[in-house]
């Protein structure tokens, strides 16, 4: 038995979305890009994810 305080009894444990894939596309202009870049890196780095921030600062135009 699992602890759902009883509202399995009217909700199912599965619906559509837990089969499908959903994601999410986002444009930036090249100008963008590099400003977001740096905002990202920065947290990128914050969080000890380096390949992430190296992603980001790939993106900053000198």
């Amino acid at each position: 038995m699992l602890p759902t305080s009883g509202t399995a009894r009217f909700s199912s444990p599965l619906g559509v979305y837990d089969f499908q894939k959903r994601s999410s596309l986002i444009h930036f202009s090249a100008k963008g890009a590099s400003e977001m870049g740096k905002v990202a890196s920065v947290l990128a780095r914050g969080e000890s994810l380096t390949a992430h921030a190296r992603s980001a600062e790939f993106r900053i135009k000198k």
